[in-house]
């Protein structure tokens, strides 16, 4: 599986991919920002993204609604990790196609569980 981690910090950039690897998923391509990684879907194929709401230029929310939008990536599972746990970014993030959604912090068995729960 290979898997975009989208985040403006690099830290929760390595993190990510340390529980990435540490539920065995070894193929983490990273982008620093939305505008970035929308760019990396187009040129190449991934299996999942996870991205970090709060990012600026472009936003998780606005990362997923440009893929959402986009019928050469439509398709691509989207999960969405913030720090914010209010009910209506949850519903927003919902309608605006995001497949899970994830509230920091959280363990390696939460992600692979909210995997799981994308990829069947």
């Amino acid at each position: 599986m290979r898997i975009l981690v989208v985040d403006d910090f690099p830290s929760m950039r390595r993190i990510l991919r340390n529980l990435l690897n540490k539920i065995g998923i070894s193929e983490v391509e990273k982008a620093e920002n939305g505008a970035e990684a929308y760019e990396k879907l187009r040129n190449s194929k991934f299996d999942l993204v996870i991205a970090d709401w709060n990012m600026e230029p472009v936003t998780g929310l606005e990362l997923i609604q440009r893929v959402r939008n986009d019928a050469r990536v439509a398709g691509t599972p989207f999960i969405m990790v913030t720090a914010e746990s209010k009910t209506e970014n949850v519903i927003e993030a919902k309608k605006a196609g995001v497949n899970n959604y994830i509230v920091k912090p959280f363990t390696a068995d939460v992600l692979k569980a909210k995997i799981a729960a994308v990829m069947g």
